[in-house]
């Protein structure tokens, strides 16, 4: 077994020492901002499967999204039937928010992909990958140049987690009436 394949087992086990440090790892991260820029991936075999490289214009970001409902402004006045509806329910998951949060704080950047890092009771924390469309390595990067042509992915679904969230995920039998979205096809939201 290669050194990412122990990396992996270790993340997908369950062992108590890996459950402690995980712990006092997330301690130290709720008292860290919600945008982190951090200098290596937590989980760099996650990392590499999802198309990280170490090099110049490749940048990661923790980010932390607050779990549970989600409520619209409270009601101020008047009697409508809007009113009833306080709660939200979006067809968004919390990988979705984080990545157009992470976004948001570097703009130069493109979303190429993400993965998840940890959770507790009140927070999730994923970790982003970005790539920064003025760097001319990443100009020159075959691979990567194809992404930052694409301006705006996490906007307009296009991300892995996107995709995931518009049930684009299958391809073929079983999977007509999900394309181009489920509510133009006919089908029900997610």
């Amino acid at each position: 077994m290669g050194l990412y394949k122990h990396v992996k087992n270790i993340w997908m086990g369950s062992s108590p020492e890996f459950k402690e440090f995980q712990r006092k790892r997330m301690t130290e991260w709720r008292s860290q901002d919600t945008t982190v820029r951090i200098v290596k991936p937590t989980r760099i075999d996650k990392a590499r499967s999802l198309g990280y490289r170490a090099k110049q214009g490749v940048i990661i970001v923790r980010q932390r999204v607050d779990r549970g409902g989600r409520m619209r402004p409270s009601i101020r006045s008047g009697r409508r039937t809007a009113h009833n509806y306080q709660q939200k329910n979006l067809a968004k998951n919390y990988q979705l928010v984080a990545e157009e949060r992470a976004n948001e704080k570097f703009p130069n950047c493109e979303v190429l992909n993400s993965y998840f890092v940890g959770k507790d009771g009140l927070s999730a924390w994923y970790e982003i990958i970005l790539l920064d469309r003025t760097n001319p390595v990443i100009q020159k990067d075959e691979i990567y140049h194809g992404i930052i042509t694409q301006t705006g992915r996490v906007y307009r679904g296009i991300t892995s987690a996107a995709r995931k969230s518009r049930g684009l995920r299958g391809k073929g039998f079983g999977y007509e009436k999900s394309r181009p979205s489920n509510k133009a096809a006919g089908g029900h939201a997610n």
